[in-house]
């Protein structure tokens, strides 16, 4: 059945909200906590192309109104800190991952979890990647930190290597009060509970606003 031409499904009420608290008079409003400008916009995972519809809209929309869009690519990232281990740390992965895999799927990816989240997690991880992105930005244009924001995006990539809520605890107070606002493939579980790509278990250490 297809939907009235007025009406709205989940995602598209996200972006309506989320384009009205960025543009607000008063300044963004994604969240009620001064100094803590993160937001979250949840989404099913097979609506990825539908999201980044809405992103380009989103985008073309804050363009017109004068703000700056960083855009970040967390599969970008995460396949930049693979590919600096160089092609040999690579193919000894793959190797003892498909050998392991073969005996038990479990081992194979518990092996591959053991290799790739050092890469990723912590503070030093896609975090610290993400922050530098924004500050280089921030140094190279100071003038138009007040209507800039970055948008975090791919993240389905890095399943099942990363906790997203870890990604945003290792950010906070690293974006020169750039807004931030994370695009999450996974469920709505509750208030507060995500699971990311509504396979891993609800993570209910989310500060930020969660849209829609």
């Amino acid at each position: 059945m297809t939907l009235p031409l007025f009406q709205q499904g989940p995602l598209q009420q996200a972006f309506t909200a989320l384009r009205q608290d960025l543009i607000h008079e008063d300044g963004p409003r994604i969240s009620t906590m001064r100094n803590y400008r993160f937001a979250i916009v949840q989404y099913d995972p097979s609506d990825e192309f539908d999201l980044r519809v809405e992103v380009q809209h989103l985008t073309a929309d804050l363009v017109a109104s004068g703000w700056v869009v960083i855009s970040i690519s967390m599969q970008k990232l995460f396949l930049e800190r693979i590919r600096a281990q160089g092609p040999e740390w690579v193919d000894r992965v793959v190797a003892m991952e498909g050998l392991l895999a073969s005996k038990d799927p479990a081992r194979g990816l518990s092996y591959l979890k053991s290799k790739v989240q050092p890469l990723v997690e912590g503070p030093d991880g896609i975090a610290a990647d993400c922050s530098r992105l924004i500050s280089e930005h921030a140094d190279k244009h100071p003038d138009s930190i007040e209507r800039t924001v970055a948008l975090v995006g791919r993240a389905g990539a890095l399943y099942p290597f990363i906790r997203t809520s870890a990604l945003l605890r290792h950010l906070d107070g690293r974006t020169r009060n750039v807004p931030v606002v994370l695009l999450y493939p996974g469920e709505r579980r509750g208030l507060t509970g995500l699971s990311f790509m509504g396979i891993l278990n609800p993570d209910n250490d989310y500060r930020p606003r969660i849209y829609p």
